[in-house]
């Protein structure tokens, strides 16, 4: 008995659901011109719990299109149902009356369909006997400029900031035009090794020895300058600031003192003719002479630099300007970027509003 009224409550429950249940279809218009556009709307009312889908085809006349399928959110209701809906946007090409067929949709696993519709579908008459009153296509015509919907706005403010920085780069080109750029070059000098400088000068001192013979003073006075120069270059002490036996004292801790007894000699013989008014002979003026080309010989250095490498120094002033002239030459160039990303960017924004 229980089982009876379970089963007959399932029967009357499905049988209520089912009645309420239900498919409906309706069409936006029932007349529409050739090219136009028409929604086909396809409702379902069902228990909130069922699954409904809509085809995404139809089964319509050859002639008539689907253009598109627009399926709403489900709307549920208070009484435990729901609302679907799916618009169908239809156009047609061709004059007649179509029939619409039913639209099978599946609601809770079952297909239910909605009711059969019609469609005419009208064309314009075109009175051809009478052409001469239609006129042909009007000229492309010119719309007014609006600042406030195109970007024209923009792109002539940005072409008056570009203006401006290609001022203020005239401006700063003029200023490193008029500002001279200071050219430091390091210069390198050749100069000769010490015992090439001093056999140098004892070969002028041998060319003149005809004209200083009558003069021993003179002849002793330019071989012991040429002596103390050379040995002040050669071993870094200042010679001609120091008397012979100086010179002979410290040359005396560096080299052998034996062969320097030549050369105590001939500063000794220079110190009495200079001083005391001695009178040499031409062959000790001669024997005086090899002595200072065998000291030089015995002690010169080959391996010596024999170039000199001359920095200039700058001025504080001169240090400022080349300061500058870099400063304006960084401006220039970060400017020179800015405008061409500006020039870049402008014309974007003029090939978008004509392109749109």
């Amino acid at each position: 008995m229980k089982r009876f009224i379970l089963l007959f409550i399932s029967i009357l429950t499905f049988t209520a659901i089912k009645a309420q249940t239900r498919v409906e279809s309706e069409i936006s218009s029932m007349e529409m011109l050739v090219g136009e556009q028409v929604a086909l709307t396809v409702t379902v009312h069902a228990p909130d719990t069922s699954l409904v889908v809509f085809p995404n085809h139809l089964l319509l006349p050859n002639d008539i299109e689907v253009l598109q399928a627009i399926q709403e959110p489900k709307v549920a209701e208070s009484n435990g149902m729901a609302v679907h809906r799916c618009h169908y946007i239809l156009t047609c090409f061709r004059d007649t009356l179509y029939p619409l067929p039913p639209v099978q949709v599946t609601v809770g696993g079952r297909e239910m369909s909605t009711r059969q519709l019609a469609l005419k579908v009208l064309t314009v008459d075109v009175d051809t006997t009478n052409y001469e009153k239609y006129y042909g296509p009007h000229d492309v015509q010119s719309l007014p400029m609006s600042w406030s919907q195109d970007d024209w706005s923009l792109a002539f403010w940005l072409s008056a900031a570009m203006i401006f920085l290609l001022l203020v780069v005239l401006y700063l080109f003029v200023r490193l035009k008029s500002n001279k750029p200071i050219v430091s070059r390091i210069r390198i000098i050749k100069r000769l090794l010490p015992h090439q400088k001093a056999m140098k000068a004892i070969e002028m001192i041998k060319a003149d020895r005809m004209s200083t013979a009558e003069d021993s003073k003179e002849y002793y006075t330019r071989l012991t300058d040429t002596l103390r120069q050379y040995i002040n270059e050669r071993y870094g002490f200042n010679a001609t600031e120091m008397t012979s036996s100086e010179i002979i004292e410290r040359l005396t801790k560096t080299d052998d003192p034996k062969s320097l007894e030549e050369l105590r000699q001939l500063f000794e013989t220079a110190d009495l003719v200079k001083f005391a008014k001695y009178s040499t002979m031409m062959n000790e003026n001669d024997a005086n002479l090899v002595s200072a080309v065998d000291f030089i010989n015995q002690t010169k250095l080959e391996n010596m630099p024999t170039e000199e490498v001359v920095k200039p120094e700058l001025t504080t002033e001169q240090i400022q300007s080349k300061a500058r002239r870099k400063g304006l030459i960084a401006a220039i160039a970060i400017l020179a970027l800015a405008i061409v990303g500006l020039l870049v960017y402008i014309g974007w924004i003029v090939y978008d509003v004509l392109l749109y």
